[in-house]
């Protein structure tokens, strides 16, 4: 399923990295659900990874990133909360955007009247 601009339905790939991983899974149950969202974590330190690789922040590696590598993987810590989230509940979207409207409000106050 594709959006009007030829992009990738985001909520369509959710759903379907979802099912694969699924069956793909080694662990089932409140483990399998643990594993997944400690997999959040992993990929919150590639983040960091790669902002200190794109900084040269490490003086024995110097600069080892771009930071076309730290939007790439902020977009895995993205995609990885979201498939964890389906996990959770098969009402990730509305769960998302409820929640997305909810902190807007909250951040940005009532739209104009």
């Amino acid at each position: 399923m594709t959006e009007l601009d030829g992009s990738t339905d985001l909520w369509e790939s959710i759903a379907r990295l979802h099912a694969w991983l699924d069956a793909h899974r080694t662990h089932d149950g409140a483990e399998g659900l643990l594993l997944r969202v400690l997999k959040l974590s992993e990929e919150v330190g590639e983040v960091a990874q790669a902002v200190i690789g794109a900084t040269g922040q490490n003086p024995r590696k110097g600069t080892t990133h771009r930071w076309e590598d730290v939007q790439s993987e902020l977009c895995d810590v993205v995609i990885t909360a979201l498939v964890v989230l389906r996990t959770l509940t098969p009402d990730a979207r509305e769960v998302f955007t409820a929640h997305l409207e909810r902190v807007t409000r909250r951040s940005l106050g009532s739209p104009a009247s």
